[in-house]
Parts: C-alpha cells; structure tokens; sequence
C-alpha cells in the first residue's frame, strides 16, 4: 500500500471522529465530560465496550500469540464470565448507590484520606501504563505503513497518534468516546471478519474448510492441566476472573462508561450482555491467529520473531489491497477505542481525585481540565518512547504483567472493605500498597515465573493479608 492511501485512510477516519466530537460537544459542560450528564442508551455502551476492552492488543498482540501459547489465552477469557457477573452484580449496585463519579470515592467512605488517595494513585499509574502499551501498537504500525517510506523518526508517529487523540476527546469526553467507541468496535470486528474471509479465499478453501482445519491444528489446543505450567487451567481461569474485575470493574476507565446510563437496571444489561459477546469475539481473535499461521507455513512466509507483526505483516504485504485497507482501519479503531478513554478516564480521575474539583467554578472546571488533558497526553507520549526501548515481549503478555503488579493493591482495597467490616489504620495503608507488589514480585522470582497472570491474585492476597494486620474491630456505636 502507498503511504499516500495509508495518509487518506487515517485522515478520512479522524475526520468522521471529529465530526462525531463535534456533534456530541455541543452545550457540553464538565459533567457531559465526566458522566454524560448520565444519558447513554445501555446497548450503545455495551457494543462500545466491546472495542474498549479487546483493543489493539486483542486484534494484534492475541492472533499472534497463539503461535507461543496456542488457545490457552482462552482460559483466561472464561474466567471473564465470573468477573463481569461479580460487577454486574456487586460493585454495580454499589456505584450507583453512592452516585459515585470516580469509583474510587468509595475508598474515602470506607476506609479515609489515604486509602481513597492510594487506591486513585494506583488506578493511574496502571491506565497510564496499560493505555501506553496499546498506543504502542499502533505507533508500530503507523510507523511500518507510513513514516518508515518518508525516513520520519518514530517519535513523530507517537506524537501524531497521540494529537489525533487530544483532538476529538478534549471537549466531549466520555459522551463522545460512548458513540465513538460504538464506531470503532464496528471497524475492528468487520476487519477481522473480512481478513479471514480473504485468507481463506488465498488458500483456496472455504469457510467449513477453515472451521476444519482450525479445530485439527495444534495451535487449536485450549486448555492446560500441567501443575508447573504458567498456562495450568484454574490458575488461567482465576485470573482471568480477577483480571475482568480489576481491569472493568475496578477501572475507573471501563467504569465510566457503564456510569453513564441512565439507571442501575441498564447499566447491569450492559454488563451482562458486553460478557457474553467478548466471549465470542475472542474465539473470532484466536481462529483469525490460528489461520494467519497456517496462511504463513502454506505460503512460505517467515515468521516474525515479534509475534505482534504477524497480522499486520500478512495483511499489509501478502493479501492486496483490500486487506490492507481494512486492517488499517481495524487497528486504528481496535487501538483508539481503548486509548481515548484512558485519556478521558485518566483527567477525570485526577481531576475529581486529586483537585477539589467541586469547590471550583465552572470556568475554572474548564481551565483546569484542559490542563490535565495536555498533561496526560504528554505523559503518555514519553512512556509509549520508553516501552518501544525495553519491550522484548508481546504486548498481550507486557499488559497483563503490568496489571498483577498495579492493580493488586486496589483487589486488596476493594475486597478487604466488601468482605469484611473491620476498620484499618488509614495512615498506614500506602506503605502496604507498596509492600505488597515488591514482595509479590519477589516471590514470583523465587517461583522462577510460575505464577504468570496469576501474580495478580497474589498480590490482591498480600494487600489484603497487610490491611489485615493494620486493623482493628469497628468501634461500637
């Protein structure tokens, strides 16, 4: 594909973007940015949602890594089910008991200053690394497809990429990202659904074939019951339960959105329908890595040894034009939908969290805001240059290392305070927010890596076995 089409592509798209941004921005004010003054129709929420939480990784980074951990990352997607039942069912209900706007509020009323503030701290140093690392996927590909023909740096490409964003978010938040997710989950699964229909026409089989030859390959094998593998069945399963909880329901990011429909009953529809539908999109991921690498040994093609380069190196140079066309399109789409409303979820957090926000004017909301907005832009800007440095994984496996390590500090916070009535030492609860991932850390290193994913659960454990010995029985009344 020439850079010129690859340019026309992108501009024609940010420009339908923009337009949607400028359609729902009107009148908006700094609670259209924040809640969307709580109008959003459950099923537009839900469908955008699906893009949201596969994202560029799932349409990059999970194809290609069935070729390293064939259909084990499917295990990890059943155990989705259980944590998006335990949203839908009690932290729901919670949230929009207490009209919360970021959802780490909650932490303030149950435990006081410092856990509220620990528990924000930490949902933003998580979203900063897990936006960066899906932003990162498509800066490679925009530098491959366009910037590499011109000699342009790949700084620029993160740059440009991270522009397009600030741009169609920074006035209508998250009542944008709600349609604009809903358009862009639309472009990642029709890419998806075209480039397999193109694969399997260049090996001139049909569908049924596909399905068979799928089912028949290895790389088809789903489930691991070996104790001492990182992939064993009921530790990919708990994690996956944890990871969905953590990574939705305890996200101020994914939260937001479900936080923008207009009753409790519509945000729980949304929950459970998103689940059900993330199942099935998944499997469309795993079958599009499996038939990329049957495509790949058919046709004599080399494998890149960053598996992430697979889809887009088959799409964008061994399938024509058309193929290229819609890939593009589907990353951009798949990678943004999670990526604008990190960003937005990232101001409104720090905002709301960190800034006395309310005892502001609305000119100052405003002022302010857009501050934070610039800020976080350029965080991201910097972390995405340093991750291109140091990567030497996929990204899918990056993301949710990462998560064990961040997001275990808020399972303990949110689950110490749900299933337990015991106060704790408030003062006390940053140090063992930091205890418990270097320890977590240390231990999965003596395990000599043994617990993958599931070094999430250990960490959730350890802050909670540390909030545990910081407290105390709730005083009688």
């Amino acid at each position: 594909m020439s850079p010129s089409l690859v340019i026309g592509l992108i501009g024609g798209y940010f420009a339908l973007l923009i337009v949607i941004a400028r359609l729902t921005s009107k009148g908006a004010n700094t609670q259209t940015f924040f809640t969307a003054n709580r109008k959003s129709p459950w099923y537009l929420v839900a469908f955008g949602m699906i893009g949201a939480s596969l994202s560029g990784v799932t349409f990059i980074s999970v194809p290609g890594e069935v070729g390293n951990s064939f259909f084990y990352y499917f295990q990890v997607v059943l155990g989705y089910l259980l944590g998006y039942f335990v949203i839908a069912t009690v932290l729901m209900p919670l949230y929009y008991r207490m009209n919360l706007v970021t959802i780490y509020g909650y932490l303030e009323e149950r435990f006081g200053f410092w856990s509220y503030k620990t528990g924000s701290t930490f949902f933003l140093l998580s979203r900063v690394i897990g936006a960066s690392f899906r932003l990162f996927l498509v800066a490679l590909v925009l530098q491959a497809a366009i910037f590499d023909a011109f000699n342009i740096p790949f700084w620029v490409s993160v740059l440009v990429t991270i522009v397009l964003i600030w741009i169609y978010t920074f006035q209508g938040g998250i009542k944008t990202i709600v349609v604009t997710d809903t358009l862009q989950t639309f472009f990642m699964l029709t890419a998806v659904v075209v480039v397999i229909i193109l694969i399997t026409k260049e090996m001139g089989i049909s569908m049924g074939e596909a399905i068979t030859q799928i089912k028949a390959s290895e790389l088809s094998t789903t489930f691991n019951f070996e104790w001492g593998n990182t992939r064993f069945f009921p530790k990919q399963f708990i994690s996956g339960a944890l990871i969905a909880i953590v990574m939705t329901g305890l996200d101020q990011d994914m939260m937001q959105k479900n936080l923008t429909c207009k009753t409790l009953k519509d945000a729980q529809k949304n929950v459970f329908w998103f689940s059900v539908v993330l199942i099935f999109a998944n499997i469309l991921f795993l079958s599009l890595g499996v038939l990329l690498y049957l495509f790949a040994a058919d046709k004599g093609i080399t494998v890149p040894e960053r598996t992430d380069l697979l889809f887009p190196t088959i799409a964008l140079e061994h399938l024509g034009t058309t193929a290229g066309v819609v890939f593009l399109l589907g990353i951009t789409a798949a990678a943004y939908s999670s990526a604008d409303s990190a960003l937005t979820a990232l101001t409104t957090s720090f905002c709301v969290d960190f800034l006395d926000f309310d005892k502001k004017t609305e000119e100052e909301k405003k002022k302010t805001r857009l501050k934070v907005h610039i800020g976080f832009s350029a965080l991201l800007f910097l972390v995405i240059l340093v991750f291109n440095i140091t990567n030497d994984t996929s990204v899918i496996n990056s993301i949710f290392t990462a998560s064990g390590y961040t997001y275990g500090p808020i399972l303990g916070l949110f689950s110490f305070g749900l299933l337990t009535k015991r106060q704790i030492k408030d003062k006390y609860v940053l140090i063992i927010c930091i205890v418990a991932p270097l320890s977590t850390y240390f231990i999965e290193q003596l395990a000599n890596g043994w617990f993958g994913f599931f070094v999430l659960a250990l960490n959730g454990v350890l802050t909670f076995l540390g909030l545990l010995l910081i407290s105390q029985k709730p005083k009688v009344k």
